[in-house]
C-alpha cells in the first residue's frame, strides 16, 4: 500500500481509536448516529427486497451484515452459515469483517464478538467504517479526496449562496441553508430557496429532508429536531447524509464540470478572436489615416497670398495639436494589443497571431515613418512659402514705388524733347537750350540705375513666381519702352542742339554751374528720400543695428549737405543779381534746368522730415528685434532642459527594463511612477508649444541658443510616451507568463540575470549568437537541427532575435513545478527537527499568516497523541495538508 492508500486508512480508522477511548458516544450523537446508518443501510438494502429496524440486533447474526456488503460491492461473499448457535453468528460476523479487511481497511478494536452481542458502540463503529470505505473513500475534488474532497465540494457548490458559509460537517448545517443550498444549485425547481430564513431551520430542514426524500431518492435520515436541539450536530451523521447528496448528484456535477471546462475554452478562443478583429480593425483604421493624411501633407500647391498661408500653416497646427495626438495613442494601444495577444495565445499553446498581409505591425510602424516624414517636409515647405510670399510682397511694393517715382519723372519728357524752341532762339537761347539738354541728359543718366533696378527687381519677381508678374511685365516693359524712346529722342534732339550751337556762342556760366550742381544734388535729395521712405524686413537685431548704423552714417552727412545746397542757392543768387545788375533779358529763369531752388528747399525740408520718421521707425523695429531675441531665448532655455530631459528618461526606462532591483511588480510600480512622472511633465511641453507658437508668429526662423527645435522635441515625446507604455506591456506580459508558468521571483531573477550576461548589445533582445551561447552556458548541447527548433519557438516570426518574453515562455518549459505539498513536509521536518512535532506559535511565526491560521483551523481535528499540547505532530500534519491546493 503506497503513502496515500496508507493516509487514507489511517483516515478511516481514526474514528475507531476516537470510539475506544471515548468508550461511550454522547447520547445525542449515538441518536443520530442511529438513524442515519440505520436509513442509509436501508436504502441499500431495500435493493435486495428487505431492511433492518433496530442497528444493532439485526446485524447480530452477520446475515444482513454480509447483504449489505454485497449490494454495496457488487461483489459475492462466502457462502453463510444458516445456524442459530452463537458460533454460526460469529462466524458470518467474520466472513463481513474479513471483505472489508480485503478492501483495504484495517479495522481496529471491532471483534465479531462485539457485534454479535450487540454492542451499539462497536457497530456503528462498523457501519461508520463501511461507509467511509464504500461512500466518501472514493470522493474526489479538485486534488482533494474523502472527507476533504466532500468538504471542498460542499463550499464549491454552495460558495454563491447567501447565508451559507460551509466550514466543517457540524455547526455549518444546522440552520438547514447548507441542505437547501445543495438541492437548489442541482435542481433550483425544486425549492425557492429565495423565501428561506436563516432564523427559521425547522423550516430549512424539513424542506430539505422531505424534498430529498420525494424527488432525490435520499432517505430521510435525520430529523430536524434533532439537529437544532443540539449544540453540536454529530460530524458522522452529517458526512453520511451529505454523501448521499453528492451521490446523487456526481453525475450532474461531471457534465457541469465537462461543460465549464468547454465553456471556458470556448471564453479564451473568442476573448482571442476578438482581440485578432480589434487589431485588424484598428490597424485598419490607422493605416486608411495615414493613407488620407500624407496626399495632405504632400500637397505642395502653393497660395498666392499671404493670409491663404497663413491659413494653412494654421490648418497644420491643427493637425498637430487636434488630429494626430489621438492617432499616436492609437498607435501605441495596437502594439500593446499586439502583444498581449501574443502572450495570450502562447500561454494557451496556440499558434502566434499572424496579422493580414500589410497590417503587420511593422508595416503600420513603417506607414507612420512616411507619415513623419511627410511632416516635416510639409513644414518646411509652409515656412520657406511663406518667406517667399513675403518677400514677393516688399519687392512688389519695392517695384511700385520705384515705378511710381520713375514714371513721375518721365511724365512730360517726351513732349520736352520733342520741342522745337531752338528754331526761333536767340544764340544764347540755343546755348541755354544745349546746356539745359546736357543738365537733362545728366539727369537722364543718373535715372539710369533707378532703370536698372525696376528691370532687375521686375526680373526677380518673375524668378520667384509672383502670382501678379503679368501687371509687373507689362508695366516693366512699358518703362524701358519708354526709356529706350527717350533715349533715342535725347540723342536727337542733342544733335539738333549741336548743330544749332555753332551759331550761338554766348552762355551763362553761372546758369551752368548752378545747373550742374543743382541736379546732383536734387538726385541725391530724391534718393535720400527714396531711402528715407524705402520699406526694410530684418530678422535679427544685428541686421537692424546695421541699419540704425548705415541711417546714423547718413545723418552725418547732412550739415555737409546743407553746406552744398547754400552754394547752389549762392550761385542762383548770384545770376539773380547778375541779370538784376546788367538787366539781362532773362526773366530771372534758368535756361540750362528746371530745378528752382524753390524745389531744392521744398525737397531739403521734405527730408529733414523724413529724418526723424526714419528714426522713429528703426527704433520700432529695434524694439521688435529685441522682443524676438527675448522668445528666441526663452524657447531656446526651456528647449535645453526638455529635450536633455526626455533622453535622460528614455535612458532611465532602458536601465529599469533590463536591471532586476525587485520583483516585477516592483519594476511595474517603478515603471508607473515614471508614467506618471512623464504624464506630469505634459504641461510643460505645452508651455514649450506656446512659446514655439509666438516665435512662429513673429515670423522667427532661427535660433542660435538652442539645437533642439519643436519638430525634436515633438518626436522625443512621442517617443518617450510610447516607449513607457510598451515597457509597461512587457512586464504585465511577464507577470503574467510567470504567474501562468508558476515562476518563482528568484528563478525570474535568474533568467534575466542570464538574459543580460549574454545580451551583449544591451538592446533588451539577444541575437542567434548570443542565444546560443546562453543555451550551451546552461548545459544545453544541441545540433543544429535541435536549436533550429528551440528558435522556432522564441522567434516564431524569424526576426533573428530573441526577447525576454520568449526567453522566459521557453525556459518556464524547461523548469518542472515544484510539488507544494512536498515543500511543506519539508519544511515541517526542519522546523520539527527530532521532537517529531510544531507547536502552534512555531507555524504562525514560520508561516504567512494566512496560511499558518488557514492550516490551524484545517489541522484542529488531527492533533496526534505524540504531539505537545497545541502543537501537530508530523503524522497529523500530513494527513490535513498533503494535496492542498491552496498551500
Amino acid at each position: 500500500m503506497d503513502h496515500y492508500d496508507s493516509q487514507q486508512t489511517n483516515d478511516y480508522m481514526q474514528p475507531e481509536e476516537d470510539w475506544d477511548r471515548d468508550l461511550l458516544l454522547d447520547p445525542a450523537w449515538e441518536k443520530q448516529q442511529r438513524k442515519t446508518f440505520t436509513a442509509w443501510c436501508n436504502s441499500h438494502l431495500r435493493k435486495a427486497g428487505t431492511q433492518i429496524e433496530n442497528i444493532e440486533e439485526d446485524f447480530r447474526d452477520g446475515l444482513k451484515l454480509m447483504l449489505l456488503l454485497e449490494v454495496i460491492s457488487g461483489e459475492r461473499l462466502a457462502k453463510p452459515e444458516r445456524g442459530k448457535m452463537r458460533v454460526h453468528k460469529i462466524s458470518n460476523v467474520n466472513k463481513a469483517l474479513d471483505f472489508i479487511a480485503s478492501k483495504g481497511v484495517k479495522l481496529v478494536s471491532i471483534g465479531a464478538e462485539e457485534i454479535v452481542d450487540g454492542n451499539a458502540k462497536m457497530t456503528l463503529g462498523m457501519i461508520w467504517t463501511i461507509i467511509l470505505r464504500f461512500a466518501i473513500q472514493d470522493i474526489s475534488v479538485e486534488e482533494t479526496s474523502a472527507k476533504e474532497g466532500l468538504l471542498l465540494w460542499c463550499q464549491r457548490k454552495t460558495a454563491p449562496y447567501k447565508n451559507v458559509n460551509i466550514q466543517n460537517f457540524h455547526i455549518s448545517w444546522k440552520d438547514g441553508l447548507g441542505f437547501c443550498a445543495l438541492i437548489h444549485r442541482h435542481r433550483p425547481e425544486l425549492i425557492d430557496y429565495g423565501k428561506l430564513r436563516k432564523d427559521d431551520p425547522l423550516t430549512n430542514l424539513n424542506t430539505a429532508f422531505d424534498v430529498a426524500e420525494k424527488y432525490l431518492d435520499i432517505p430521510k435520515m435525520l430529523d430536524a429536531e434533532d439537529i437544532v436541539g443540539t449544540a453540536r450536530p454529530d460530524e458522522k451523521a452529517i458526512m453520511t447524509y451529505v454523501s448521499s447528496f453528492y451521490h446523487a448528484f456526481s453525475g450532474a456535477q461531471k457534465a457541469e464540470t465537462a461543460a465549464n471546462r468547454i465553456c471556458k475554452v470556448l471564453a479564451v478562443n473568442q476573448e482571442n478572436e476578438q482581440l485578432m478583429e480589434d487589431y485588424e480593425k484598428l490597424a485598419s483604421d490607422l493605416l486608411e489615416w495615414i493613407r488620407r493624411t500624407i496626399p495632405w501633407l504632400e500637397n505642395r500647391a502653393p497660395e498666392n497670398t499671404m493670409q491663404a498661408m497663413q491659413q494653412k500653416l494654421e490648418d497644420f497646427r491643427d493637425y498637430r495639436r487636434l488630429h494626430k495626438p489621438p492617432k499616436v495613442q492609437e498607435k501605441c494601444q495596437l502594439e500593446i494589443n499586439f502583444n498581449t495577444l501574443q502572450t495570450k495565445l502562447r500561454l494557451s499553446n496556440r499558434p502566434a497571431f499572424m496579422p493580414s498581409e500589410g497590417r503587420m505591425v511593422s508595416d503600420i510602424n513603417s506607414a507612420w515613418g512616411c507619415l513623419e516624414q511627410a511632416e516635416k517636409g510639409y513644414e518646411e515647405w509652409l515656412l520657406n512659402e511663406i518667406r517667399r510670399l513675403e518677400r514677393l510682397d516688399h519687392l512688389a511694393e519695392k517695384f511700385r514705388q520705384k515705378a511710381s517715382i520713375h514714371e513721375a519723372w518721365t511724365d512730360g519728357k517726351e513732349a520736352m524733347l520733342q520741342q522745337k524752341d531752338y528754331e526761333t532762339a536767340t544764340l544764347s537761347e540755343i546755348k541755354a537750350l544745349l546746356k539745359k539738354h546736357e543738365a537733362f541728359e545728366s539727369d537722364l543718366a543718373a535715372h539710369q540705375d533707378r532703370v536698372e533696378q525696376i528691370a532687375a527687381i521686375a526680373q526677380e519677381l518673375n524668378e520667384l513666381d509672383y502670382y501678379d508678374s503679368p501687371s509687373v511685365n507689362a508695366r516693366c516693359q512699358k518703362i524701358c519702352d519708354q526709356w529706350d524712346n527717350l533715349g533715342a529722342l535725347t540723342q536727337k534732339r542733342r544733335e539738333a542742339l549741336e548743330r544749332t550751337e555753332k551759331l550761338l556762342e554766348t552762355i551763362d556760366q553761372l546758369y551752368l554751374e548752378y545747373a550742374k550742381r543743382a541736379a546732383p544734388f536734387n538726385n541725391w535729395m530724391e534718393g535720400a528720400m527714396e531711402d528715407l521712405q524705402d520699406t526694410f524686413i530684418v530678422h535679427t537685431i544685428e541686421e537692424i543695428q546695421g541699419l540704425t548704423t548705415a541711417h546714423e552714417q547718413f545723418k552725418a552727412t547732412l550739415p555737409d549737405a546743407d553746406k552744398e545746397r547754400l552754394a547752389i542757392l549762392g550761385i542762383h543768387n548770384e545770376v539773380t543779381k547778375i541779370v538784376q545788375t546788367y538787366h539781362v533779358n532773362m526773366a530771372g529763369t534758368n535756361p540750362y534746368t528746371t530745378i528752382t531752388p524753390q524745389e531744392i528747399n521744398g525737397k531739403w525740408d521734405h527730408v529733414r522730415q523724413l529724418v526723424p520718421r526714419r528714426d522713429q521707425a528703426l527704433t520700432e523695429e529695434h524694439t521688435r528685434q529685441q522682443h524676438n531675441e527675448r522668445l528666441r531665448k526663452q524657447f531656446g532655455a526651456q528647449a535645453n532642459v526638455i529635450g536633455p530631459w526626455i533622453q535622460t528618461k528614455m535612458e532611465e526606462i532602458g536601465r529599469i527594463s533590463i536591471e532586476m532591483h525587485g520583483t516585477l511588480e516592483d519594476q511595474l510600480s517603478h515603471l508607473r511612477q515614471y508614467e506618471k512622472s512623464i504624464v506630469n511633465y505634459k504641461p510643460k511641453i505645452d508651455q514649450l508649444e506656446g512659446d514655439h507658437q509666438l516665435i512662429q508668429e513673429a515670423l522667427i526662423f532661427d535660433n542660435k541658443h538652442t539645437n533642439y527645435t519643436m519638430e525634436h522635441i515633438r518626436v522625443g515625446w512621442e517617443q518617450l510616451l510610447t516607449t513607457i507604455a510598451r515597457t509597461i506591456n512587457e512586464v504585465e506580459n511577464q507577470i503574467l507568463t510567470r504567474d501562468a508558468k508558476g515562476i518563482s521571483q528568484e528563478q525570474m531573477n535568474e533568467f534575466r540575470a542570464s538574459f543580460n550576461h549574454f545580451d551583449r548589445k544591451k538592446t533588451g533582445m539577444m541575437d542567434t549568437d548570443d542565444f546560443r551561447a546562453c543555451l550551451i552556458s546552461m548545459g544545453y548541447n544541441m545540433g543544429e537541427a535541435e536549436f533550429a527548433r528551440i528558435m522556432s519557438i522564441v522567434d516564431p516570426n524569424r526576426l533573428g532575435v530573441v526577447t525576454f518574453q520568449a526567453f522566459i515562455d521557453f525556459m518556464s518549459r524547461e523548469t518542472a513545478d515544484t510539488d507544494t505539498a512536498d515543500q511543506v513536509m519539508a519544511s515541517f521536518k526542519i522546523l520539527a527537527g527530532d521532537k517529531n512535532y510544531i507547536t502552534v506559535d512555531e507555524l504562525r511565526r514560520e508561516l504567512p499568516p494566512d496560511q499558518a491560521e488557514y492550516c490551524i483551523a484545517r489541522m484542529a481535528p488531527y492533533t496526534g497523541p505524540d504531539a505537545a499540547p497545541g502543537a501537530l505532530d508530523y503524522m497529523s500534519f500530513s494527513t490535513a495538508l498533503y494535496g492542498e491546493s491552496d498551500l
